[in-house]
């Protein structure tokens, strides 16, 4: 989308809108002069009602590969499936020679579960969506000169936004101005170093890595300040351009890696199972159409066609369930993962302490409290642009309760924070024109910059035993929970040009400030509680060791190990592998080792969860298996969320894992449930088709129980879970599921020998009465066996959810009279006598109890097999 003087053309775009003119070709090479005359724009930024125009003209500012599917789209790829084609290809085939009830019965089925697996689709979607839009990444845009915060999809070309560290760039665009304006561009370059990106213009052939005057959509700022003009945005960004082309989608999960494994399992049995039926029936000259739609149905029986609907259904109502305990879900595939989840990486601030930092003293070089320190510590705060951060509100809430007056004091210049230098400074004039470089930060990072440092009675050289003194008071405070900033000064003359780090030289250390944040009254019991779920909580922080030991102490958490991000640098990866499992507390770290500590945790083989709310998280959040952040985090870091808190709370997460662990069971229970009566009648009735001179069962009848059957299973999502789901992690087990359809499916399959046993020796059947009374025991054990196997409890001391044991009690019923309707002989059934009726109830009563023995069998002893 670009904007250019002159009227706009009548030529609709991709999205049906009008667009203006093309914008200059290589804008990059033109002066940002030139640029914001062409797009009627100014450095204050559009007005209002311009912008208004602009967004009604232009759309929304968004990428087509990351839109919503639409209602039409998602009904139309319920058709997808060739089974489901196949099928009505033959109705239609049956229609033309004459079987019209047939045909008609067929497509009525077929539709009938289309349109139910479409409406739980859709649903869920919609719920989903509503809740997404709760978390919206959001830009800073001028509007007539003063700072918006927006959606960004509302950004439009001739925009001004404002970035700071941690800013997701939303468009594309050229920098008006910037100071220290570093950029993660590795989205697009791959290049995994920061790019300083400045106002100016280069050639017009210039690389995307080399346009150092440009920043792209989905970039982000790594550190300083910059106004950027916006030129291009959704479609026609780089990012645009290339999305469709680009693996957009996230690291496919253990979770769907095993459902996908299951499905290709089940339709590789389906399929030699199908052709060897319908090879068989045409050997025996059985009616080859019936033959055909039989084998088709059979297909359709097999093939757990509901599983797409139904995992949908049940991430959809995990995630409403998590969002009504104040977690958001980005990412719904990653829901199975939270359940999975057995270590859990975070932060200390706000997780384990209160997350309210206060400025507990401001001392000079020798320890004593001061004045001045904390008037230089004010200046520092008020002036910086950059990151809002918790440390310089509780130097300002500080100062402002001490009523410091620093209205003579001009700001000059600012030398941004950035996680290489961990410092931050600012330049200051006073009323008699004397300039001053205020320097705070880490205390060895500051040290490192110093020369002298400040008395009582003047400055002094930072020596040696001057360095061990302020070291000693360091360790003291650190291990009494404080965290301690160091900060220096230097007088320098007054000059014309920017100031850069390369000025943070010769200072002259003034004292300390320190800043203390109480630990969670309750996090003692949470973290207790998170241990009962069998999750191992770990801390990673960039704080120095001691003071995140005394707050793992105060939180009574067992501390095995520590690893400061010095020794991290000295370990190979091997070594990590085996140390990261033993280490509790992770210190001193920079963002990298983050990543490294999770991606470790990974390769022993656990699912890592990671909590963070800054820039230096984004490693971290993307390499975790659950990367979790919170409602007020910067950005980048929620976009590299998976989930999204609205309160930075473990207690919040807690339920998060239980509701996580609660949709991977009821997930697992449609599995079971397949696996066992669908899979084992389906077997049955191939056997049966080869042995008996007509077809057990016609192909209306299998799709119809097909279809009842299915109507139940959509309500698992809402049923009940047994505690031991939630009080231990379970991952995707593939050797479990195995051994599962096949002594399950073994046990169904021999119920229904014994129904085709009782059915044609006992009572005689005909076909129709035989195809009828095997209906009535097939969907009755289909319907029974989800109330059966979704507990490894005797299912009677198990209360199943209400709507799962309504509609199945419902349908039940039905199944019960469904023979003697006036309208089903056109599916072929016929009224059975009371004892026949009678028997297939008592053998589906005799099937129960077989699962439930050969459930206590598996469970005491396979399933620990299977572990």
């Amino acid at each position: 989308m670009k904007i250019t003087p002159g009227p706009s053309s009548n030529k609709p775009s991709a999205k049906g809108q009008k667009v203006g003119q093309a914008a200059p070709a290589n804008y990059w090479n033109i002066t940002p002069e030139q640029l914001l005359t062409t797009l009627h724009a100014t450095p204050a930024g559009l007005q209002q009602a311009d912008a208004e125009q602009r967004l009604k003209q232009y759309g929304p500012n968004t990428i087509r590969a990351q839109q919503r599917t639409t209602a039409l789209r998602l009904l139309l790829s319920q058709f997808k499936s060739p089974l489901v084609l196949i099928l009505i290809f033959a109705a239609i085939v049956s229609a033309f020679v004459g079987e019209w009830v047939d045909a008609s019965i067929v497509l009525a089925i077929v539709l009938g579960s289309t349109i139910l697996s479409f409406v739980q689709e859709y649903t869920a979607g919609n719920a989903v969506e509503k809740l997404r839009s709760q978390v919206t990444i959001k830009s800073s845009v001028l509007r007539g000169g003063q700072p918006q915060t927006l959606p960004s999809e509302q950004v439009v070309p001739g925009d001004v936004v404002v970035l700071s560290a941690g800013s997701l760039i939303p468009a594309d665009g050229i920098v008006l101005e910037a100071k220290d304006f570093f950029v993660n561009q590795a989205v697009l370059t791959g290049e995994t170093f920061l790019v300083e990106k400045k106002p100016g213009t280069v050639p017009a052939n210039a690389s995307l890595a080399e346009r150092t005057n440009c920043a792209f959509t989905g970039t982000s700022t790594a550190s300083g300040t910059a106004h950027m003009l916006v030129v291009e945005t959704g479609e026609t960004t780089v990012f645009g351009q290339v999305a469709e082309h680009l693996k957009l989608r996230p690291p496919e999960t253990e979770f769907e890696r095993g459902i996908r494994h299951f499905g290709n399992l089940l339709t590789q049995v389906m399929l030699v199972m199908v052709v060897i039926v319908l090879g068989v029936n045409i050997f025996l000259k059985k009616p080859f159409l019936d033959s055909i739609l039989f084998a088709l149905a059979l297909a359709v029986g097999l093939t757990p066609e509901l599983l797409p609907a139904i995992i949908s259904i049940t991430l959809s109502h995990g995630a409403q369930e998590m969002a009504k305990r104040g977690v958001i879900v980005r990412r719904l595939t990653s829901i199975e993962n939270f359940g999975s989840m057995d270590i859990l990486c975070t932060d200390k601030t706000g997780t384990l302490t209160e997350g309210v930092v206060s400025l507990d003293g401001a001392h000079d070089a020798q320890g004593q409290a001061s004045d001045a320190i904390l008037r230089y510590a004010y200046l520092n705060a008020h002036f910086q642009t950059g990151l809002t951060n918790p440390l310089d509100d509780a130097i300002q809430a500080a100062a402002q309760k001490a009523k410091l007056d620093v209205s003579a004091e001009k700001k000059v210049d600012e030398i941004p924070y950035d996680f290489s230098r961990k410092l931050l400074s600012v330049i200051t004039a006073n009323d008699k024109g004397e300039h001053t470089l205020i320097t705070k930060g880490a205390l060895d990072n500051v040290l490192a910059i110093c020369t002298n440092l400040q008395s009582g009675d003047g400055l002094h050289p930072l020596d040696a035993p001057a360095r061990t003194e302020i070291e000693k008071r360091f360790s003291e405070w650190s291990e009494q929970g404080f965290r301690v900033l160091g900060l220096a000064t230097k007088r320098i003359d007054g000059q014309h040009a920017a100031y850069s780090h390369t000025d943070e030289n010769g200072l002259t250390f003034t004292g300390f400030l320190l800043f203390f944040d109480p630990p969670k009254t309750d996090v003692q019991q949470v973290i207790a509680d998170l241990t009962k779920r069998g999750v191992q909580l770990k801390i990673i922080t960039g704080d120095n060791q001691k003071v995140a030991r005394h707050v793992a102490e105060a939180v009574n958490l067992p501390l095995m190990g520590v690893l400061t991000g010095r020794e991290l640098n000295g370990l190979k990866d091997e070594a990590l592998w085996h140390l990261a499992e033993r280490t509790t507390l992770f210190a001193e770290v920079d963002p990298n080792q983050k990543e490294r500590i999770i991606l470790a945790l990974k390769k022993t083989g656990h699912v890592v969860g990671y909590m963070g709310d800054g820039i230096n998280d984004a490693p971290a959040l993307h390499a975790a298996d659950v990367g979790i952040s919170v409602d007020t985090a910067v950005d980048v870091a929620k976009e590299a969320a998976d989930f999204v808190l609205l309160k930075k709370d473990l207690a919040i997460l807690k339920q998060g894992i239980d509701e996580g662990r609660v949709t991977f069971a009821n997930t697992i229970k449609y599995i079971l449930t397949t696996i066992s009566a669908s899979f084992g009648n389906m077997f049955s009735m191939a056997g049966a088709s080869l042995l008996l001179s007509f077809l057990p069962m016609l192909a209306p009848q299998i799709l119809l129980e097909n279809f009842l059957s299915d109507i139940p299973a959509t309500t698992i999502a809402g049923d009940n879970v047994d505690p031991e789901m939630v009080e231990k992690p379970h991952r995707w087990n593939t050797k479990f599921i195995r051994n599962y359809m096949v002594l399950f499916g073994l046990v169904s399959s021999i119920f229904d020998f014994l129904t085709f046993g009782t059915l044609l020796f006992l009572f005689r059947a005909s076909p129709e009465v035989f195809q009828t009374g095997w209906f009535i025991e097939s969907l009755l054990t289909e319907l029974v066996i989800a109330l059966v196997v979704r507990t490894r409890h005797v299912f009677f001391r198990s209360r199943p959810g209400k709507l799962l044991l309504v509609s199945s009690l419902i349908f039940i019923g039905i199944t019960l009279v469904l023979p003697y309707l006036p309208f089903v002989s056109v599916f072929g059934f016929v009224p059975l006598p009371l004892p026949l009726m009678l028997a297939m109830l008592g053998l589906t009563a005799l099937y129960v109890l077989a699962t439930e023995l050969a459930k206590k069998y598996f469970y005491s002893i396979l399933a620990n097999a299977n572990a």
